[in-house]
């Protein structure tokens, strides 16, 4: 026979039993660290190479291309690299340009819908598909880490483009998930919404000062902000100093870093003088056959190595 009080734990065990589970959010979306529980699973792609995947998000099937490292261990936590592909182009296409495919970490490609003006597009454009991206790339991340061996502290996003301006968006939306962010020739449209992250982001930011599809000093007939401006609005986000310090590590690059950021943040862009709506590579690549002086995706890697969530 129970007693009064294992009575009153069991009808208590029986209420919070039939309560209906609590979502991460009222969207689903998961703006904090989630444990991974993929370790020691067989991956769904072999080591060494790029396969193909699908998941259901928000009732729609969406399609993502991941690439596991050569040396990728079922039980060892590997970070993972987003990289968001731009306006009209393919997760193929991205896995060209941005080379993190043959970087030690799990590359992961996502594709986007097709928007209203017929080409892929990510949310935060004005010509986006009628779906949530942020909603997406959270359902990704979760499917990632019930597959594969992921460390939650050490998972990034990057983008060209609209891509790169979608990663903006992702730092005012999943900055409690994602531990840094670096977007590439950014279209920072208005139609991302407001930006209140959940923590500062750290931020790396990659523009030319010849982009003439998103022009460094803006488009007010398209609501693009001058870069500037946006990173000035970004200092403030992250608690930095309003003024950068400034340097020239290599003749036509300019590097601003703002002191004084939270200490998880940080603030850092490279303006490329005479560079256009690029990938910077001192390479050929499929944005163009002109190379610039830089590579960015080296400089990308090392600036998310010394970012994780804390």
């Amino acid at each position: 026979m129970l007693r009064p009080r294992s009575k009153l734990l069991v009808a208590a065990t029986l209420f919070l039993a039939l309560l209906p589970a609590t979502p991460a959010s009222a969207s689903g979306v998961a703006d904090h660290p989630v444990p991974t529980t993929g370790c020691g699973r067989t991956p769904p792609v072999t080591p060494g190479t790029t396969g193909g995947q699908t998941l259901v998000s928000g009732g729609l099937t969406r399609e993502y291309t991941v690439h596991l490292p050569a040396n990728y261990q079922p039980h060892r936590p590997t970070s993972v690299v987003l990289s968001f592909h731009g306006h009209k182009r393919t997760s193929q296409w991205q896995e060209e340009l941005s080379e993190f495919s043959g970087v030690n970490t799990i590359a992961v490609y996502p594709q986007g819908l097709v928007g209203t003006d017929g080409g892929s597009a990510w949310t935060g454009a004005p010509y986006s598909a009628d779906a949530d991206d942020v909603l997406f790339t959270s359902d990704l991340l979760s499917k990632l880490q019930r597959e594969l061996c992921v460390d939650p502290k050490r998972i990034y996003a990057t983008g060209k483009s609209n891509g790169g301006g979608f990663v903006g968006v992702l730092a005012c939306r999943l900055p409690g998930r994602i531990a840094a962010f670096a977007p590439v020739a950014g279209a920072y449209y208005p139609e991302g919404g407001a930006c209140e992250p959940s923590r500062p982001a750290p931020l790396l930011v990659f523009h030319g000062t010849a982009d003439a599809t998103i022009p460094y000093d803006g488009n007010p007939a398209k609501g693009l902000p001058a870069i500037p401006d946006w990173l000035g609005e970004w200092a403030d986000r992250n608690d930095c100093f309003a003024h950068p310090v400034t340097y020239s590590p290599q003749p036509k690059v300019t590097v601003q870093k703002w002191p004084g950021c939270d200490k998880w943040s940080s603030l850092a862009h490279y303006r490329i003088e005479g560079a256009g709506h690029v990938w910077p590579s001192t390479k050929p690549n499929s944005d163009s056959a002109t190379p610039t002086v830089l590579d960015a995706t080296p400089v990308i890697w090392r600036f998310f190595q010394s970012h994780r969530l804390r």
